[in-house]
């Protein structure tokens, strides 16, 4: 099972990167290379503990749809999303957050398991992984650039709620 782990330090409060990170608005700016559409679930704003959305997006010139739900969220300091259903046997990412002397140190960990038994462990190998990884890289850059810059209140007004 593929492990990624990326860490990501953001000149920005926890809470913005936080906020930005659950950001649905912000996740379709990141993805718009992928065609990526929420179209069902919550669609826009900020998920929180429990809420689920489905995304359309095109990977390898193939439209798919995958669901994800918030399973964990401790804010400012943590929240997960694990697929509900998609193209992947399953998949878990996990967001954590931790003050650092110039902003935030975001970390993600992102374990999935890819479908077809041995084709897909052949596939991690070949390209998957890679694109895992610079799709969540991307994803990252995005974020530390609105975070970074004025560009976040255009996503989100900064809120203190739990969920």
């Amino acid at each position: 099972m593929p492990k990624i782990v990326l860490k990501t330090l953001i000149n920005a409060k926890k809470e913005i990167v936080f906020d930005l990170s659950r950001s649905i608005d912000l996740h379709k700016i990141s993805t718009e290379h992928t065609d990526e559409e929420a179209i069902a679930g919550v669609t826009s704003g900020l998920i929180g503990l429990n809420e689920w959305i489905t995304w359309r997006a095109r990977h390898f010139g193939i439209n798919q749809n995958l669901t994800t739900k918030i399973t964990e969220f401790e804010y400012p300091n943590f929240f997960s999303d694990e697929m509900v259903k998609g193209i992947f046997k399953s998949f878990k990412h996990e967001h954590h957050f931790e003050n650092h002397k110039n902003g935030t140190l975001m970390i993600d960990y992102f374990d999935y398991q890819s479908p077809l038994g041995f084709l897909g462990k052949i596939a991690d190998n070949l390209f998957l992984k890679k694109y895992m990884t610079d799709l969540l890289a991307k994803r990252n850059t995005t974020i530390k650039q609105f975070a970074e810059s004025d560009k976040w209140k255009q996503i989100t007004t900064f809120k203190t709620t739990k969920a």
